[in-house]
């Protein structure tokens, strides 16, 4: 049986290879520069704005791209807005107003003597669309991102639209068991050397408090927490996706689908509102490649009448 740190240095080495692959797109488009005038991502698409919102004590790094129906995308755990969704807003800032923003003591939004919580930075969120004067937007949240975006929902119905949840959770145990156990094992010993590292130093963070980020940052999920009532009764439809070799159990994502309609035949009983998808030959991190899947079903979601009838012969 594998032991945990075997199962954590593997989730590291995975992490580590997948950033480099997605920095490989960027070349010399990545972004290195905490100045939001050299805000740029791949593809050569700048930011229409961007700068730090005063926003519960935090002045929260956010940039905001192309126009349209407006999507908030949440990065993951020790991510940034570079490293998580820059080979993203091209394919979104198609058609849409890409709102992008860095969390609690992520990237260029510092830390702050406040205690991490994915109830606190779904607050930051909600306080970011006022303060952009946006009255309601899509939320599309990526694994820690996932849970922000839940709560966003739960906290502020008022502000979504749609929801999108990739690789996240509502429960401690929507985790794989040895996943779960495998969070109380990091340390800032495993990124060593990583692009997570090295951007947290080059976007102008003190890096001898590298070891306090992680152990800040992996708090959040050492902790037991369960909003499954919360979740289960929110309004606005999700459509939460999962890889088949991901770290969340199929009966999380299952157990949340029932309770928002599915589970029945829909050329009987019609299609629910949320959506379910079960990504093959793909893990949790892994997920962020799958562009060329994920973003068709996402804007087929997004845009969607959810109220159609099922198709007939």
């Amino acid at each position: 049986m594998m032991n945990t740190h075997f199962i954590t240095g593997v989730w590291i080495a995975i992490v580590v290879l997948i950033i480099t692959s997605c920095q490989s797109q960027q070349n010399e488009n990545q972004v290195t520069s905490a100045a939001p005038k050299d805000t740029v991502v791949s593809h050569h698409i700048k930011a229409t704005e961007s700068g730090h919102a005063d926003v519960n004590g935090l002045k929260m790094y956010y940039e905001v791209y192309g126009k349209g129906q407006p999507i908030v995308l949440i990065h993951g755990s020790f991510m940034n807005i570079p490293l998580n969704w820059s080979h993203i807003i091209p394919l979104l800032a198609r058609d849409r107003k890409v709102i992008v923003a860095e969390m609690q003591g992520h990237g260029r939004t510092r830390d702050i003597a406040r205690e991490l919580s994915y109830e606190g930075m779904a607050d930051d969120v909600s306080g970011l669309l006022k303060h952009l004067k946006v009255d309601s937007a899509d939320i599309l949240g990526y694994s820690m991102g996932g849970g922000v975006a839940f709560q966003v929902a739960v906290r502020h119905p008022e502000q979504v639209r749609r929801l999108v949840v990739l690789s996240g959770t509502y429960t401690h145990d929507g985790w794989w068991p040895d996943v779960a156990e495998s969070f109380s094992t990091f340390t800032a010993d495993m990124f060593k050397g990583t692009p997570i590292q090295k951007q947290y130093d080059s976007l102008g963070n003190d890096p001898a408090h590298f070891p306090e980020f992680v152990k800040k940052v992996i708090s959040i999920d050492v902790k037991p927490y369960d909003w499954s009532r919360n979740v289960k009764n929110i309004q606005a439809p999700i459509f939460m996706a999962i890889g088949d070799a991901d770290g969340v159990r199929y009966e999380h994502a299952l157990e949340l689908f029932r309770a928002k309609g599915g589970g029945k035949m829909g050329d009987i009983h019609g299609l629910p509102k949320s959506r379910l998808a079960i990504v093959p030959g793909t893990t949790h991190i892994g997920m962020m490649q799958r562009t060329d899947w994920l973003i068709p079903m996402i804007t087929d979601f997004l845009d969607s009448d959810l109220n159609a009838k099922p198709p007939t012969f």
